[in-house]
């Protein structure tokens, strides 16, 4: 597999993810929303310019494995899933992956994105101690 199509994949994941996340099923073929977040607008962008090129099996496929990962509670596996799904849809469509890095932000060098997508999500490059859920007490030095 092309170095390419390996880092569109791995940048577009979590965009993928919180597009999915926001819509779930429907992000497949909803209208764009003004009000959705620039992450969420991108992945269903991204999703939706897949789902134009696959056939009607394919869009039996892609409608399954986005239900799938609208379900799943884990943002890793989602993430996993929905990028294993645009890598094969990538081999099969080489001019996709030129339109899709035009639709991805570049970064500048040295630039580190992050992000958290999900409930009580942590983003951050550096972290002392974080702990997300109920019942927790802080902890004593």
């Amino acid at each position: 597999m092309g170095t390419e199509i390996v880092s569109l994949v791995e940048q577009a994941g979590p965009y993928l993810t919180a597009a999915v996340g926001a819509y779930g099923t429907a992000v497949l073929t909803r209208a764009q929303d003004a009000s959705a977040d620039a992450a969420v607008e991108l992945g269903q962008r991204i999703l939706q310019s897949v789902w134009q090129r696959r056939d009607e099996p394919g869009r039996a496929e892609m409608a399954r494995v986005v239900d799938e990962a609208t379900g799943e509670q884990d943002d890793e596996y989602s993430t996993a899933v929905l990028s294993r799904l645009l890598r094969r849809t990538l081999k099969d469509e080489p001019d996709l992956l030129a339109e899709l890095v035009r639709l991805l932000p570049t970064p500048a060098a040295g630039t580190v994105t992050i992000t958290a997508s999900g409930e009580r999500s942590i983003a951050a490059q550096h972290i002392g101690t974080a702990i997300t859920g109920d019942g927790h007490s802080p902890l004593r030095s």
